[in-house]
């Protein structure tokens, strides 16, 4: 019987330098989209397929991931004293019910490869998902549930895709399928950013992974690429030869928040959504463009 999907694995080590100062001291992961830092959308989709068990890979400088799922004793008591009921409700709910952290240092910068590597303590024998945080993803069902449902029907290494503009392939994990347009399909080579001109499809591995836990021993065995980095996607395509790997087509709109205009972008749409300021945004944004000609 196949054991189900219950933990997760969030790289959360990065330097964040595109994001520069502000990142200085702070993580990127932390960065918020109206009122929520993006690893906690991240967190939120993770726990909404039943995940459980959150396992961070962190690196220096990323103490306040972990204060921000802690229990924050002096705050919940001030708000509880005050009568403010519903912000001490928000503020319980950061980490979902049922919902457990782990935290496992990074001693080295050293690739999304090595990153999952450093999970395998915390993972053992069962298989488990993977969620790039600057990748945000909103769509009716949450993506990794949708990813969820697939692994228990195929019990089978899935990848999370979408269809890339050619010139920006070299921006991504690059898959050839074996039926392009299917939602579902297996995989039959994986590239590492390839250039536009070398590259098998222009289906884009974007930030959601549920992996067997076969991908450790792959990873154990890949070279270092440049810079001395493991990369995942190498691992993958090893592991290619070994099982059956599955591309799944994503529903909803993704927005890249490892880059400025992504973020932007990202902040603009969730705050038009959102429930308390939503319309006053949405009617600010018709006056600038109104005024601005």
């Amino acid at each position: 019987m196949a054991k189900k999907l219950r933990k997760a694995v969030f790289p959360v080590a990065g330097l964040g330098s595109r994001f520069l100062p502000a990142t200085k001291a702070s993580p990127k992961e932390m960065l918020t989209i109206v009122d929520k830092p993006i690893i906690q959308y991240a967190v939120e989709e993770a726990a909404a397929a039943g995940i459980t068990d959150m396992i961070f890979i962190t690196g220096r400088n990323k103490r306040s991931i972990e204060d921000h799922f802690d229990k924050a004793y002096e705050l919940e008591a001030e708000l509880e004293a005050k009568g403010k009921q519903a912000l001490l409700d928000l503020v319980r709910s950061v980490l979902p019910a049922g919902c457990r952290c782990i935290y496992i240092r990074q001693p080295e910068p050293l690739g999304l490869g090595h990153a999952v590597l450093c999970a395998q303590p915390a993972i053992d024998d069962e298989p488990f998902a993977v969620l790039l945080a600057d990748d945000i993803i909103h769509a009716e069902t949450p993506v990794m549930a949708q990813m969820a449902r697939r692994f228990n029907a195929e019990n089978s290494t899935l990848l999370g895709v979408e269809e890339v503009p050619r010139e920006q392939t070299s921006n991504y994990g690059i898959v050839k399928v074996e039926q392009p347009e299917a939602v579902s399909t297996r995989v039959l080579e994986i590239v590492e950013k390839p250039a536009p001109k070398d590259a098998p499809s222009t289906l884009a591995v974007v930030g959601r992974y549920i992996l067997t836990p076969a991908i450790f021993e792959m990873l154990a065995a890949v070279k270092p690429g440049r810079g001395g980095e493991i990369q995942l996607t190498d691992a993958i395509a090893a592991l290619l030869a070994r099982e059956r790997v599955l591309a799944e087509r994503l529903s909803g709109r993704r927005y890249d928040c490892g880059s400025k205009l992504g973020f932007l972008e990202a902040s603009v749409e969730f705050g038009l959504r959102h429930s308390e300021v939503g319309a006053q945004f949405g009617a600010y944004l018709r006056r600038l463009r109104e005024t601005s000609g």
